[in-house]
């Protein structure tokens, strides 16, 4: 019976001139009465202004978060619903995955993305990684999220100042005051990755940028990690100068990488095939040396101050 399953809105932020919505015939078509179902898409240019907006207007118990390029499969809700009949469970998610009709490219991009080597943890936010379990914001990403509305309104909804990083600062708060975050790697949506090698650097470099813009706002040991490649990014800009200065031994951390690249290249053929295998490889460095700029460059940017951006325009469609 519907009145046994919690309300749940969908919120989509999107442009304001995209006119098919994928993510949209996904929740149009999800097995989940509608009479506890509200769909609302949020139109406007700054995705976390968009999204609490459309969080401040939601109907929901739960709020499923989708990007709009997320196709997420009839049985999606029902199956994350599920897990919210624990109360400490606050955040629930999954991966999103590269559809197998995505042109090559975008497949040695989701290749990267699912490596260890390139993302660590946050491999599982591209491929299903090991059984549900609890996690922390490392394995859990925006577009494919689901939460308890309440305590989102009482954090006072996303870090408008921090974007891409807003709900990975809203998640760690939220395991701050005893949530419970679970990741299941079987609740996963359809995401193509990013369409073109350029806009696939540009992310990159967000994602560094991101990740130091968050550690300033909310710095945590479990940042540490990510101090990884801008320091390799150091050592490499360093590297004539110790090559001068030390000789042939400044070579051993780069020889020591290089076979750690090529050891990752040979796991993913099994996942790949050969071919996306070798495309891989210098995308994995690409991967360290753009993420460490990135980090560098959001260590010294300038930081929206609260409320800077609330005259944002936000269009609400219910749908």
């Amino acid at each position: 019976m519907s009145d046994s399953l919690p309300s749940v809105t969908v919120i989509i932020p999107t442009r304001p001139d995209l006119a098919e919505i994928l993510a949209v015939t996904g929740a149009r078509a999800l097995d989940y009465p509608r009479d506890r179902l509200e769909i609302l898409v949020a139109r406007g240019k700054q995705p976390s202004v968009q999204r609490n907006t459309a969080l401040k207007s939601a109907r929901g118990e739960l709020i499923c978060f989708l990007d709009d390029d997320s196709l997420a499969p009839p049985g999606h809700l029902r199956r994350a619903v599920a897990h919210f009949r624990d109360p400490k469970v606050q955040i629930v998610g999954g991966p999103n995955v590269c559809p197998p009709d995505a042109p090559e490219l975008e497949q040695v991009f989701a290749l990267v993305l699912a490596s260890w080597l390139a993302f660590g943890p946050s491999r599982a936010r591209y491929a299903p990684v090991g059984a549900v379990r609890a996690t922390g914001e490392k394995e859990l990403i925006l577009c494919n999220l689901l939460a308890r509305r309440a305590p989102l309104l009482e954090l006072g909804g996303f870090n408008e100042a921090l974007y891409p990083n807003e709900e990975n600062a809203l998640m760690d708060e939220l395991q701050k005051r005893g949530g419970k975050l679970l990741y299941d790697p079987e609740l996963s949506v359809s995401r193509r990755p990013r369409r073109t090698l350029a806009a696939f650097a540009k992310m990159l470099l967000n994602y560094g940028r991101g990740r130091a813009e968050q550690f300033r706002e909310t710095p945590t040991l479990g940042s540490a990690l990510n101090f990884v490649p801008p320091g390799f990014l150091v050592y490499v800009v360093a590297l004539p100068g110790l090559w001068f200065s030390i000789g042939k031994i400044a070579l051993l951390p780069l020889g020591g990488y290089a076979l750690a690249v090529l050891g990752q290249g040979l796991a993913l053929v099994a996942r790949g095939g050969l071919i996306r295998s070798l495309g891989a490889l210098p995308l994995i460095v690409l991967t360290h040396l753009l993420y460490g700029f990135g980090f560098w460059r959001g260590l010294f940017t300038k930081l929206k101050a609260p409320g800077e951006r609330a005259n944002v325009p936000v269009t609400l469609e219910r749908i």
